[in-house]
């Protein structure tokens, strides 16, 4: 990703200091992300051949407090869209379905909970995705959170940022008066996929394969697999920045051919 990858992210990232070299700024976006997302290296121990790692953890925290990440993150979604995947820019169909991580003893006692399902104590990831299985929007919260609760905080900003979205796919978890909810309110057609009767092994269900491929996308990645922050907002800035990588290899591989 340092080299031709990351070429898709130079032009995205606003100017940073006059002290940074071409080179470096471009380490910033794309080397240190990668080395410390797929390979969960801590700031400290970050390779020489990245800025120092209170520069590298700066520009994480002011690009993901000013929207800058999430900036960067959307123009990659809607080129791989576009010369991927050969769709228009803009979805039309989403898909919402969550994942809970266990937390590691940095994520504090408030932003933390236990799924008594899947049996895991720490954070829950409420995820939106296209058809593609790119994300479109994410939510972190406790892990005692139910689906259909957080579906409404996720849903409403989906659909003020989307308005070309009138369809999303989603499981049993989301069953009830959600559904109701984001027709009288969202004017979103919530579509519910249950498993078929009797099944006890893994079935591929439609569209909701496509949302579980991005939580294996995600997981990829040694510091999604479990939460190490201490905010819930810096977790989802992890995933974002794991679909980053996601993205700028695809961009890479296609351009390739």
């Amino acid at each position: 990703m340092i080299d031709r990858s990351g070429l898709f992210l130079d032009y995205l990232v606003p100017a940073v200091a006059s002290c940074c070299s071409g080179v470096a700024r471009r380490c910033v976006v794309s080397g240190a992300p990668e080395v410390s997302v797929c390979q969960r290296c801590q700031w400290d121990a970050l390779p020489a051949d990245v800025p120092h790692h209170k520069l590298v953890y700066h520009y994480f925290t002011t690009w993901t407090r000013d929207g800058t990440l999430n900036r960067m993150h959307n123009r990659l979604r809607e080129q791989v869209r576009e010369q991927v995947e050969g769709r228009n820019r803009q979805p039309t169909a989403a898909l919402v379905d969550s994942q809970s991580v266990r937390g590691a003893e940095t994520v504090g006692r408030p932003g933390r909970g236990f799924d008594a399902g899947k049996k895991v104590n720490g954070r829950k990831r409420h995820l939106a995705v296209d058809t593609c299985g790119l994300l479109l929007a994410i939510l972190v919260t406790g892990a005692n959170v139910q689906d259909r609760d957080a579906a409404r905080p996720l849903l409403s900003p989906l659909r003020a940022c989307f308005p070309a979205i009138g369809l999303t796919w989603a499981d049993s978890g989301y069953a009830g008066r959600l559904v109701g909810w984001a027709a009288a309110h969202l004017t979103l057609t919530v579509q519910i996929v249950a498993k078929l009767a009797g099944q006890t092994t893994f079935v591929v269900l439609h569209r909701r394969w496509a949302v579980e491929r991005t939580f294996s996308w995600i997981n990829r990645c040694r510091r999604t697999v479990r939460d190490y922050k201490r905010l819930p907002d810096h977790h989802a800035a992890m995933v974002q920045w794991a679909m980053i990588i996601v993205m700028t290899r695809r961009l890479a591989r296609h351009q390739n051919t």
